[in-house]
């Protein structure tokens, strides 16, 4: 769907998130997962994942600064092109096992950038 070896998505609490401008709508793959695009110019812009409501997984160069983003976590990494790098400090296969991910979250707090605004 990113047209690119890379699919960057940047994790938001659901409760700290909104979408400010337009009405996007449902795109792309249409299974459980809702990606959802600009209804304008069809540029993916967040997925709301099923089962996992507390996060919405946000397309990062959707943000005016993306100067704070930096890959945290790699996933897929089964699928990896042998040329792409990034410099993430997790790599998984597929994707983290569940009980992974609040120790992941609470490590990338201490190491972010936070955005100004």
């Amino acid at each position: 769907m990113s047209a690119s070896a890379y699919s960057l998505t940047a994790m938001f609490p659901s409760n700290g998130f909104v979408v400010s401008e337009g009405e996007p709508v449902v795109g792309g793959l249409h299974g459980e997962h809702r990606h959802f695009f600009c209804s304008h110019c069809k540029s993916w812009m967040f997925t709301r994942p099923h089962g996992v409501d507390q996060f919405v997984n946000v397309r990062p160069m959707m943000f005016d600064d993306v100067s704070w983003f930096v890959p945290f976590i790699e996933t897929y990494m089964s699928e990896k092109l042998p040329w792409a790098t990034t410099p993430a400090r997790h790599s998984f296969d597929k994707f983290p096992a569940m009980t992974d991910y609040a120790g992941l979250v609470a490590e990338y707090a201490k190491h972010v950038s936070k955005p100004r605004y």
